[in-house]
């Protein structure tokens, strides 16, 4: 089919307002936010409830379109961009964005697919709620995209991915049919699970149009610091004794090297140094409770780091004795991902190891990124309460734009380094996803079986391949 076919199906069947076909209007679409990944389509449809996802989807499964969803756009693996076909659709699920239901006593939320994260998280706040999940996009990340890629961020030591956030979901498979299984029971032993085939899928077996989120009781009191050491491995043993010390209270563990504290305090307006010298090793712990005070809090966090201090372990600690001082440590940390992409060309690996193997695999990367690619500062930034590191090859950008051939250079160094990481039972990608950027590590990092099953999934549900073609599994 033409794409001028495929725009009149489109506005047919969606409305005219709901379909972008001219240049411009299609162009902030085709290009994900870092500007890495680049595709063209037909058209860019909006559709306004889940009867217009299902109509879409129903025409594009029986012409053989293929359908590339996208919410926020804020992928970091090209998973919200189409491929450079053209002949394509994209559904941009922005415009079904309605908060349904925010239930207080039964601790949930049903949310439609195009709700920014943050607006959610608000929506709980207003009734006394939390909806833990947080990451640096939540002001433009949509719930549908999180959902897709089982996102994870900072609270996840705490309270898991995004998938354990979820008690249901609705579905519109790639023929149409719509599945509700808006649920909001916490307990349902009535055969398979089906909503977690969707979550993390990344919109290869169907579109998700809504869910139902769990909520938490709203923390009274919080207490923040951020730690200096002068070694990983003291970084990593703190850590893990905060975990054991405040086990029902810890929310946040954040580990950042050196060399990423200074790129964020670089770039990252409005932010400022806490320490005096910045240590190798910083941590960034914060604890949440629903008794007693931030006031009581923070002195019990106070008293536990001043025996680490005596133990000799702890070299600096900064304890943020109000909320504006809390907001000024999480700005440093929330601003990485932005700053990085001002500071040069970042080539960033999403790996995740056992938390105790945490200073092997530094120690291990830092060796092989001196050794093989002596131009790139090892920059390092991770949840190190669930092990995920996000390590990152910082090249200058001109280095990297005089490189011959980037993208040979970029999976020798990726491999190099997922190297290390499988061998300490870790993986290639612990919360971004696979999008297209990581398909050719999926046959070399998983198991046959594995992904075998993973196709016979995808052949039941999508035997036609029109959704999201090219993205999660490798060609079989």
């Amino acid at each position: 089919m033409e794409a001028n076919e495929i725009v009149a199906a489109m506005q047919s069947i969606a409305g005219a307002a709901s379909v972008a076909s001219a240049a411009n209007d299609m162009a902030p679409h085709f290009i994900d936010w870092r500007k890495r990944h680049t595709g063209v389509s037909a058209c860019v449809v909006f559709p306004r409830s889940t009867e217009d996802v299902s109509n879409v989807l129903a025409f594009c499964n029986e012409h053989r379109i293929k359908v590339f969803p996208q919410g926020g756009n804020t992928s970091t693996c090209g998973g919200s961009v189409p491929d450079e076909s053209g002949s394509s659709i994209v559904l941009n699920l922005a415009k079904i964005n309605r908060i349904v239901e925010v239930n207080a006593q039964d601790n949930s939320m049903t949310v439609q697919a195009g709700c920014i994260l943050a607006d959610i998280q608000a929506a709980a706040d207003q009734v006394d709620r939390l909806f833990p999940l947080s990451l640096g996009a939540e002001g433009s990340c949509q719930i549908g995209g999180n959902l897709a890629t089982n996102a994870g961020g900072t609270n996840v030591v705490r309270f898991g991915n995004t998938r354990d956030l979820v008690l249901g979901i609705e579905a519109v498979l790639p023929d149409g049919r719509i599945w509700n299984g808006l649920r909001t029971l916490r307990k349902n032993n009535s055969g398979y699970d089906l909503k977690h085939l969707f979550i993390g899928a990344e919109g290869t077996l169907g579109i998700i149009t809504a869910a139902t989120l769990k909520l938490f009781p709203k923390p009274r009191a919080r207490a923040t610091a951020i730690l200096g050491f002068a070694h990983v491995q003291d970084a990593v043993d703190e850590g893990i004794k905060l975990q054991m010390q405040f086990p029902g209270e810890l929310v946040g563990l954040e580990l950042i090297s050196k060399s990423e504290f200074d790129i964020s305090l670089r770039h990252a307006a409005q932010t400022r140094n806490p320490f005096e010298a910045t240590p190798e090793w910083i941590v960034l712990v914060e604890l949440a409770a629903s008794s007693a005070t931030s006031e009581a809090w923070t002195d019990r966090l106070t008293e536990y780091l001043r025996f680490a201090f005596e133990d000799g372990i702890l070299r600096d600690a900064v304890v943020a004795t109000s909320e504006q001082q809390r907001a000024d440590l999480w700005k440093i940390r929330h601003s990485i991902t932005e700053s990085n992409v001002r500071e040069g060309m970042g080539i960033t690996h999403d790996i995740a190891v056992p938390t105790y193997c945490i200073p092997a695999f530094i120690e291990q990367a830092g060796k092989a990124l001196q050794q093989h690619f002596p131009d790139a500062l090892p920059v390092v930034v991770g949840h190190m309460g669930d092990g995920n590191l996000h390590y990152i090859a910082m090249f200058s950008h001109t280095y990297w734009a005089a490189l011959p051939d980037r993208r040979k250079t970029q999976l020798e160094l990726s491999h190099l380094l997922y190297d290390i990481s499988a061998a300490m039972g870790g993986t290639f990608s612990a919360e971004h996803g696979i999008g297209s950027l990581h398909v050719p590590e999926m046959p070399i990092y998983k198991d046959p079986v594995e992904i075998a099953l993973m196709h016979s999934v995808k052949a039941l549900l999508d035997p036609r391949d029109t959704m999201n073609p090219g993205r999660v599994l490798p060609q079989s």
